[in-house]
């Protein structure tokens, strides 16, 4: 019996959505600015919004499997459902990479952050106690993971408003005309193709959006609340990078005032606008901002273990394990906890190209379940509106993917065949001493539409 649906339903709407939000890391924006900038000639807001709208395909596809199937499990639970428990076995295993991978990447982070404002003190024992905080709030009940990340959320977009607002105010003095003006949407370019190649780099940016689906069972109304959370994540998102990237954008039309732009840009870009103190504040607040990511990859992680530990896919007891008073998946908290502090061992470098593998087989996974619900089985095709939900827009969220699949970087993709590898190989393993494990649940639904 799954405990965590039947425990009390925790958390609401704009709860979730903070969680999702954090997730996506709303000031990366000041990290791959000057990357993405190099590669569109300037026009970093323009790859945004192209960036939205290509994710907005696949948000779509998530949001109706997530109003059809009200439960934890992503696209794990929608494969397993629709495409059969052994094709969602291999689309949970490949996405579980990403899921365990990203924790340890925010410690990486943090702690190159934390070392910078403690030089004297280790690296490994400031990750060490980054990670026990961390783990030690997903322990806890998930409101209050909702709670603390209002904050870890809230104080870098005060931030981040207080530079909208050093920029505003250092461009007056060239004149109004500097403030009103399209240039950083343009920037003079018309040319199709860099800005193609930007907008692939940051649809990264916004993975983990379907990271708020492993949320359900938690959720109240969670048939209606988490295909609205996974929307306003993503548009929410998609608007907080735009209006920053904007401002960027408007005080640095080219690269010329950052000499690092190809590793982080965001120390160069607040110590020229802002100055020196302002440039410490605004480095503490990139370290909160990671903490609110690495909260909620935590939550999400233990809570995708957790699932697939219900589904009999991950033996043991300790994955079905809820604690009776937090109401959390305890053992599968610690277990990332532990997990993360593989950061002592490991560079950021590797870490990072080893990620996005998985997150590409669920985007996938869940456009083509929506063809396979829609238009194979159910044959919803007749009217126009059911032509644009349920083929071309899923046609076009896998067209957007496989421009990403195009540009993920190799080792990450010799890495995650290989894990595909060894979940085949389980998958086979599971299948010769417990078939029952892949018996259909026979359930039956319908389009939410």
């Amino acid at each position: 019996m799954d405990q965590l649906k039947k425990s009390k339903k925790l958390l609401s709407l704009w709860q979730v959505v903070i969680i999702g939000v954090a997730y996506l890391t709303p000031m990366t924006v000041f990290d791959t600015f000057g990357i993405v900038s190099e590669r569109t000639n300037g026009r970093v807001p323009l790859a945004y919004l192209l960036t939205l709208v290509a994710i907005m395909l696949t948000a779509m596809s998530y949001s109706r499997l997530a109003a059809t199937f009200p439960e934890s499990g992503s696209a794990f639970t929608y494969t397993s459902k629709i495409c059969g428990k052994a094709n969602g076995f291999i689309v949970g295993w490949a996405t579980l990479q990403d899921y365990m991978l990203l924790p340890m990447i925010n410690a990486l982070l943090s702690g190159a952050y934390l070392s910078a404002l403690f030089p004297d003190i280790p690296n490994w024992i400031l990750i060490t106690v980054y990670v026990a905080i961390v783990t030690f709030i997903n322990l806890r009940n998930v409101s209050l993971l909702a709670n603390m990340n209002f904050i870890f959320v809230g104080v870098p977009l005060i931030l981040t408003i207080y530079f909208i607002y050093l920029v505003i105010h250092i461009k007056l003095g060239q004149g109004v005309t500097a403030v009103l003006t399209m240039k950083p949407l343009f920037n003079g370019d018309n040319s199709l193709e860099p800005l193609v190649g930007g907008a692939a780099v940051l649809c990264f940016s916004f993975l983990g959006f379907d990271a708020v689906s492993t949320l359900a069972n938690e959720t109240k109304d969670s048939k209606k609340n988490i295909p609205r959370a996974i929307m306003i994540t993503v548009l929410s998102g998609g608007i907080i990078f735009f209006i920053s990237a904007w401002f960027i954008q408007l005080y640095y039309p080219t690269n010329e005032l950052l000499k690092n732009y190809k590793d982080s840009s965001s120390p160069e870009i607040a110590l020229y606008v802002g100055g020196i103190i302002f440039q410490k504040f605004f480095m503490i607040a990139m370290l909160v901002n990671t903490l609110a990511s690495a909260l909620a990859s935590h939550a999400s992680a233990a809570r995708l273990l957790y699932i697939m530990g219900i589904a009999r896919f991950i033996p043991g007891q300790m994955f079905r394990y809820v604690h009776p008073k937090y109401h959390s998946p305890y053992f599968c908290v610690l277990l990332v906890g532990f997990l993360s502090l593989g950061a002592i061992f490991c560079s950021l470098d590797t870490a990072v190209s080893f990620v996005n593998f998985g997150a590409m087989i669920a985007f996938s996974a869940v456009n083509v379940c929506i063809l396979v619900m829609f238009v194979y089985k159910n044959k919803e095709i007749a009217t126009m509106k059911q032509i644009l939900l349920n083929l071309i827009f899923p046609v076009l969220g896998l067209v957007t993917v496989a421009y990403m699949w195009l540009n993920l970087q190799e080792d990450s993709f010799i890495f995650g065949l290989s894990w595909t590898f060894l979940g085949l190989l389980y998958l086979f393993y599971l299948k010769k001493i417990n078939k029952s494990l892949f018996v259909p649940d026979n359930e039956n639904y319908e389009s939410k539409v």
